[in-house]
């Protein structure tokens, strides 16, 4: 038997074992705790702080041998990842859940994470979560009771995320489907090739945006029909919005407003519309699409140069940019101690004050960001904003020519 053959073989047993550490428990250990649980819960799991010399059951995040991680010659990712016990588990069972191809997609959007936050205590929320249940320092006696209850609530996230990801190939199979249908529709001239009419709701957003829909039309479980209009590829606003005058308003206010007699409800916020009939839907989305005028915007934080400023307008989609421009945020209150200092805000007023540069920056709805400036007065600006995953442009030098570099979104 290969090593994967072997190890559902221990897992399966009908006296299935398995060996982790005592004491205070982590991400890692419970998640491959209930990874094992998962193929099979009535398997037995010990948790001591020695492995016993005759052990035959399953090893992990202990004894340095073949899903531990402790050891100088511990295995890496291509990707510079370092595997923990779960991902060593995870390597060998996930296909076994997802299939080889979702496996991947899953060992890098959670199992990697997890793994990072064991081997190098980055922060990961999850994890923080799952380390809650270890009990005060100073208590007494096991913490058995308080693993498993971790463990156990693991075990829900793990099979909420399996059927999430499988949902999630569903969808992508469905849309691309619906997609063909829609784009023989507009080829013959029986649907708008800016509004796609879904038999049922699609979670399709990411694809979507990478296509010229502008609106998608679905029966909502209300009753009637729900219109939702789609964000551009890489940007946080919509390719077509709803008439502003539109917005917040309901019932017999909406109806006058838009002229369409089943109309029903149009969010504030601009992303969501219900009405009666898919006629009206279809009617709403239209007036939408000949009323909206498409103004981009790109804010330009520091200093920029007329030159710079025109590679802007070279973007695609961009020829017709605003561009606002914004100082770089003044430095906060420092405390020097010789050539040394530090930031004398207490760490909520930070948050705030970087809170507020960000909000002064978004209430342009700017298409991406451009920084140009002195790297401390920049830098949190940045960070805030790669969280959203607005784009941030850079100005770079590259051969004596001024170019333009977006930098990486993401937390």
């Amino acid at each position: 038997m290969d090593k994967k053959e072997l190890l559902m073989d221990k897992i399966k047993r009908k006296d299935a074992k398995a060996f982790t550490h005592g004491g205070k428990f982590h991400a890692d250990d419970v998640f491959s705790s209930a990874l094992l649980l998962y193929f099979n819960p009535e398997i037995q799991i010990t948790r001591e702080n020695q492995v016993p010399e005759d052990y035959e059951g399953i090893v992990y995040d202990i004894g340095r041998g073949e899903y531990d991680h402790h050891q100088k010659d511990s295995r890496v990712r291509e990707n510079g990842i370092a595997y923990a016990a779960f991902g060593l588990l995870w390597e060998q069972l996930g296909a076994e859940i997802l299939g080889q191809e979702l496996a991947e997609k899953f060992d890098e959007s959670f199992v990697q994470p997890l793994d990072q936050n064991d081997n190098t205590g980055e922060k990961n929320e999850l994890a923080s979560l799952i380390g809650s249940f270890n009990p005060a320092w100073d208590a007494k006696g096991s913490n058995d009771d308080e693993f498993f209850q971790a463990v156990s609530m693991a075990g829900m996230i793990l099979e909420s995320k399996f059927e999430r990801f499988r949902g999630n190939e569903r969808a992508d199979r469905k849309i691309e489907e619906i997609l063909e249908a829609h784009d023989d529709a507009v080829e013959a001239g029986k649907e708008d090739e800016r509004i796609l009419i879904l038999p049922e709701f699609v979670p399709c957003q990411k694809r979507l945006s990478e296509t010229e829909i502008a609106f998608v039309i679905f029966p909502s479980n209300r009753g009637g029909y729900c219109i939702q209009p789609q964000k551009k590829e890489f940007s946080m606003n919509y390719k077509c919005s709803f008439p502003e005058e539109w917005l917040g308003l309901e019932g017999e206010e909406l109806k006058e407003v838009t002229g369409l007699c089943g109309a029903g409800f149009c969010h504030k916020g601009g992303f969501i519309m219900s009405t009666e009939t898919m006629e009206d839907a279809v009617k709403a989305c239209e007036i939408s699409l000949v009323q909206y005028v498409d103004e981009p915007a790109v804010v330009c934080v520091g200093e920029w140069e007329e030159e710079s400023e025109e590679l802007l307008h070279m973007l695609p989609g961009m020829k017709n940019v605003t561009v606002h421009r914004l100082p770089v945020p003044d430095l906060p209150e420092i405390e020097w101690d010789g050539i040394y200092g530090e930031v004398a805000l207490e760490k909520q007023e930070w948050k705030k004050r970087i809170k507020g540069q960000v909000k002064e920056i978004l209430k342009f709805k700017p298409e991406a960001v451009c920084v140009n400036g002195d790297v401390f007065a920049m830098y949190p600006v940045v960070h805030a904003l790669r969280k959203k995953h607005i784009p941030v442009l850079a100005l770079v030098e590259k051969e004596g020519k001024k170019l333009l570099i977006r930098i990486p979104s993401g937390s």
